[in-house]
């Protein structure tokens, strides 16, 4: 059986995969749902400082604390950069990374940059108003394809800003990563951000799949999404 480390995207914890979980150990898999510092249960801990290599030192140190082996690594939206990072740092550790709808990152790219420009536009102004210069404030979860009432009113009291500087703090790379075998999932029923994502890294010849669900696919579609992450994983 495998190792899944679940990581989430902006303004989420690690409470966001709790409807995924289940099935994966089910299925005899040992899982980790790390809430990155700065954010949910972990917004105690949130200042100005807290960026993208902070989350990246998160989930290693995971890893390694548990001195986890082979394990498949899954990063959500943001999350991408943050586990494109982390497969540079700790490669061996490693048999697979999967991006969730999320950044494809090269060395020197920040979050930001990857965003389509009117998208990475409403950020900026988000930042320089409401988020008093370093936070991101909460995205509309109708804009993110959450349309079902049951699931705006269960994730929306979850739900905290996100640090500013991990999206502005650039990936900064060795190449080591690139040994650590990558897929790419892709959520269709929205207005599907990441598209430019999904075919690049169909351009860097890693597997692609889709999931009809909108951005939010481990609330609205858990067991679809359970059962493409351990296809994916398998292959």
């Amino acid at each position: 059986m495998s190792t899944f480390v679940l990581v989430h995207g902006a303004w989420h914890g690690g409470w966001a995969w709790q409807r995924v979980t289940p099935a994966l150990r089910a299925a005899g898999h040992e899982v980790h749902t790390p809430t990155l510092t700065g954010l949910s249960d972990r917004a105690h801990s949130l200042h100005p400082q807290v960026g993208l290599s902070t989350h990246i030192q998160d989930v290693v140190s995971l890893i390694e604390a548990y001195d986890a082996r082979d394990v498949i690594l899954i990063g959500h939206s943001y999350a991408g950069q943050v586990i494109t990072g982390v497969a540079d740092r700790i490669p061996g550790r490693l048999s697979k990374r999967i991006h969730l709808d999320g950044f494809v990152g090269d060395d020197g790219d920040a979050a930001l940059d990857l965003l389509p420009p009117a998208i990475a536009g409403h950020y900026r102004e988000g930042a320089a108003g409401p988020g008093f210069g370093w936070l991101i404030p909460v995205r509309s979860l109708a804009k993110l394809g959450v349309t079902d009432q049951a699931d705006i009113d269960w994730l929306t009291p979850r739900l905290t800003p996100q640090p500013y500087l991990t999206y502005t703090e650039p990936l900064r790379l060795t190449g080591k990563g690139e040994q650590v075998p990558a897929a790419f999932i892709e959520c269709v029923d929205w207005m599907r951000v990441f598209t430019p994502q999904a075919e690049k890294a169909a351009a860097r010849g890693w597997p692609t799949y889709e999931i009809a669900a909108g951005h939010e696919a481990m609330v609205t579609a858990p067991d679809e999404l359970a059962a493409l992450l351990m296809d994916g994983a398998a292959s």
